[in-house]
């Protein structure tokens, strides 16, 4: 027997259509009257109404269920898809116990049985959503022809803050889970120029902030013989183009997220450019308590965007505040050629870019300024003394980049395992 999914009933049909169809998946309603049982099945396209005769063996069916079921298609406005399954005949594949999952249950307890939550429609779409971003940006990279490497998840030093490592135990020596793939990005532009990958990213961050996770899909490019404002120009061009094919190819899932697509199709280049020491003086006027020098909260960033409906970027940062391979900017060394790109509505950061340090004698003095031991870098300064360019790159949050995207609340929602401080069961 031959089962079509649940999207095929409701595509290119006339009212007139009635044809018998075999479907199956998993019990998502049911509602029981006199004579008929009305069943909603859901898979992974849709969900359907089925009108199934009541008899002792059809209800022994409970929600979450597995079955096959067989029936005739027929047109009903009133139903979702607008069509419904009539005359329908039951196989119970799984027969489930009794669903732990139902209305007004706490976000604690929905993350305990994660495994379970991740099958509502909620959590559907907006995994839905998620395939397409990551989908849209191997397009994106494909079409202007960089190349996918694969960096390593265990490393020897760090990248960012050695304050947010996890260590392990690697055959009785120290190792760390990596906080981003950008220093071997770096190595591999001296081969293939232009590289990207999509790798797990972990930080030790003790932040129980709506956009932290432990452990989070990092989107990352590198590019040889590239600028400052030439990396800034690519990461708007990659974000305009995926947020305008999720609009274009999600557009139901975004509607059932409460996410208008036709925001998403604003999402066009250029974006504003403002520079760090005008956001703080905006902040200030604002009644911030914030100085030159400090790193933006969550609360300014929001304060910055909360009224604009396209990503803005802060450009020009404080040494300080940035990794040991920004360049220092030669007009002024107290500042360095770096940028952060914050979502519109308050969503705050999703990418940090800019431009590499390619001098031998300022990276080794920044890697000392930061308490780390040049010798933990000694690959990673080769590269600087074996035919160093200038070269750009950047670093996507896959998580906060989707949680502006979809409208979502917590970033907790937009990866189907999260890792926070507090949990990381299941």
């Amino acid at each position: 027997m031959r089962y079509k999914p649940i999207s095929y009933c409701f595509e290119g049909r006339s009212e007139s259509d009635k044809e018998d169809i075999n479907i199956r998946g998993w019990v998502y309603r049911l509602r029981t009257q006199k004579d008929n049982i009305f069943l909603t099945l859901r898979d992974s396209t849709g969900i359907i109404q089925c009108i199934l005769p009541r008899n002792e063996e059809n209800e022994k069916i409970t929600i979450e269920s597995s079955v096959e079921l067989s029936g005739k298609v027929v047109s009903d406005s009133r139903s979702p898809g607008g069509y419904e399954l009539h005359d329908v005949s039951m196989n119970i594949v799984g027969l489930a116990d009794d669903y732990p999952i139902r209305k007004d249950f706490s976000t604690e307890f929905l993350n305990d049985v994660r495994h379970l939550w991740n099958r509502s429609r909620k959590m559907q779409n907006i995994y839905k959503v998620r395939h397409e971003l990551l989908k849209s940006a191997r397009e994106w990279f494909d079409k202007s022809g960089w190349y996918e490497v694969s960096p390593p998840i265990l490393n020897k030093s760090a990248c960012e803050s050695g304050s947010t490592l996890f260590e392990v135990d690697y055959f009785k020596d120290k190792a760390f889970l990596s906080q981003s793939a950008q220093l071997y990005l770096e190595a591999m532009i001296y081969t293939l120029e232009d590289v990207w990958s999509l790798t797990p990213s972990f930080r030790a961050e003790k932040s129980k902030t709506p956009r932290h996770l432990a452990e989070y899909w990092h989107l990352e490019g590198e590019k040889a013989w590239t600028n400052f404002d030439e990396i800034l120009e690519i990461e708007e061009q990659l974000i305009s183009y995926i947020a305008n094919n999720i609009a274009e190819k999600r557009s139901e899932e975004l509607k059932a997220l409460g996410r208008n697509p036709e925001d998403l199709k604003k999402i066009i280049i250029p974006f504003d450019r403002i520079p760090y020491a005008d956001v703080i003086k905006f902040l200030q006027k604002k009644g911030k308590n914030i100085k030159f020098g400090d790193d933006l909260g969550a609360d300014e960033e929001r304060l910055l965007t909360i009224d604009r409906d396209k990503p803005v970027f802060i450009y020009g940062c404080p040494k300080n505040i940035k990794p040991f391979y920004t360049k220092i900017d030669p007009k002024d060394e107290k500042m360095v050629l770096s940028a952060d790109m914050i979502a519109p509505n308050g969503f705050g950061e999703i990418s940090t870019g800019g431009q590499r340090e390619e001098n031998l004698e300022t990276i080794v003095n920044r890697i000392k300024e930061e308490g780390f031991s040049p010798d933990d870098y000694s690959w990673y300064l080769d590269l600087r003394k074996y035919g160093s360019v200038p070269h750009s790159g950047f670093g996507f949050g896959v998580e906060r980049l989707l949680r502006w995207i979809c409208n979502v609340e917590h970033i907790r929602d937009t990866i189907p395992f999260p890792r926070t401080m507090k949990r990381y069961y299941p």
